[in-house]
């Protein structure tokens, strides 16, 4: 099962969810905003990933965070930060054959799904 992890209205979603179906890619969508996302869920991308990876901290919504809030993180801070704001969480995330994959290009796609 493949499954692609993001917030609906973003622009890379919603070229990877087009790229998926131009390509016949069976795919679950889950939406950060609306489906929700544990802690233990997102532990394990972390891992996967690594969380420094994983935090989006191009995005205005990590940009905006006061000073406090972004000095000295850990992994265990940005998880509870990415919890409270998952347009924190860098997207899209691919779910695939029990691999984890970050950000989308169509070559990255290609080589991901082997077309």
């Amino acid at each position: 099962m493949t499954t692609l992890y993001g917030i609906k209205n973003c622009d890379t979603i919603k070229k990877a969810r087009n790229w998926l179906s131009q390509n016949d890619v069976p795919y679950q969508f889950v939406d950060y905003r609306t489906d929700g996302i544990s802690h233990e869920q997102l532990a394990t991308f972390a891992k996967a990933c690594g969380w420094q990876n994983l935090l989006n901290t191009r995005g205005t919504t990590y940009r905006q965070l006061n000073e406090a809030d972004k000095a000295d993180l850990t992994e265990e801070k940005a998880l509870i930060l990415m919890l409270a704001q998952p347009a924190m969480i860098k997207r899209p995330l691919l779910e695939h054959e029990g691999h984890c994959h970050l950000a989308f290009t169509p070559d990255q796609y290609q080589r991901i799904f082997g077309l």
